[in-house]
């Protein structure tokens, strides 16, 4: 196999709850991670030159070991002193910046990749392990589907396949930093942390529209207090049919759950006429 052609996924949290901080600066998370069918696209290929020749459709993002999708390919190639070099082209589907992993699952896609192409025989857990040093997420985009995640996001237990249902994706155009808003998170009595156990029961039930009661995510406190447009987006898609919109990751997309695509494809361009959101997708869920 000389070449190969992946689809990186993007995740949302259904739930996003914040339990502690470590001693090193990291926080303890409990989320309920989905991947959703919005994807970049990844071509990898083998060349006779040696080391990463990587390319991107977003002018503004990095090309050399600033990118995750670099550094993913790098440390196997270091580990397994590959001398042939690797061409990954990147076309850019997911928004950046924007609490969706667009980042991390691209790593993951790449491991996936080198593994495939260089016949390195890596297995789940053995990727999942190098994935790690990349970046929390980085193994969940590898796992893909209905998963909680523990810890500092590395703790995965696999859930029940999550309703295949019509998702609105809604970016407005600002990034956020991941860092800024866990460093404005404050923890105390008065914190209402979201009831991830009661999202597990629903998920188990198969239950969509108390799933969606349900969901909740501690960050949004942080991101809407400085972005009040992100509020503006999920009153816009509720009030056009969302069963609930919300905050994924750290923002400042949203993404708003519904029951039918007729439903979710007006909500979609209601919000385009709104004029609110840069960015707007119409998918589903996407089920491993």
């Amino acid at each position: 196999m000389n070449e190969i052609r992946l689809k990186a996924l993007a995740k949302i949290n259904l739930g996003l709850d914040v339990t502690g901080c470590r001693e090193d600066g990291y926080h303890t998370v409990r989320m309920i991670m989905q991947t959703i069918h919005l994807f970049d696209s990844i071509q990898m290929e083998k060349v006779d030159q040696s080391g990463i020749q990587l390319t991107t459709n977003i002018h503004f993002l990095p090309t050399d070991h600033h990118n995750i999708a670099y550094k993913a390919a790098q440390i196997l190639m270091d580990e397994f002193e590959i001398k042939q070099g690797i061409r990954i082209d990147i076309k850019k589907c997911i928004p950046v910046s924007a609490g969706m992993a667009g980042g991390s699952t691209d790593a993951a896609a790449v491991l996936y990749g080198m593994n495939q192409l260089y016949e390195l025989k890596l297995s789940s857990s053995q990727l999942a392990k190098r994935a790690l040093s990349l970046g929390a997420d980085v193994p969940y985009c590898l796992m893909r589907g209905t998963a909680l995640a523990e810890g500092i996001g590395e703790k995965l237990t696999r859930l029940p396949a999550v309703p295949r249902c019509p998702v609105v994706i809604a970016k407005p155009g600002i990034s956020v930093s991941t860092k800024w808003v866990y460093e404005n998170l404050k923890l105390d009595k008065q914190t209402v942390h979201p009831n991830i156990d009661r999202l597990i029961k629903d998920i188990k039930m198969r239950n969509l529209r108390k799933m969606a009661s349900h969901m909740g995510n501690i960050l949004e406190g942080v991101t809407i207090a400085e972005y009040p447009v992100i509020a503006r987006i999920k009153e816009n898609l509720i009030k056009n049919g969302a069963l609930n919109a919300m905050m994924s990751g750290s923002g400042p997309a949203v993404f708003a759950l519904f029951q039918e695509r007729e439903k979710a494809k007006a909500a979609a361009d209601a919000l385009r006429a709104e004029g609110i959101a840069k960015q707007i997708y119409v998918t589903t869920i996407f089920n491993v």
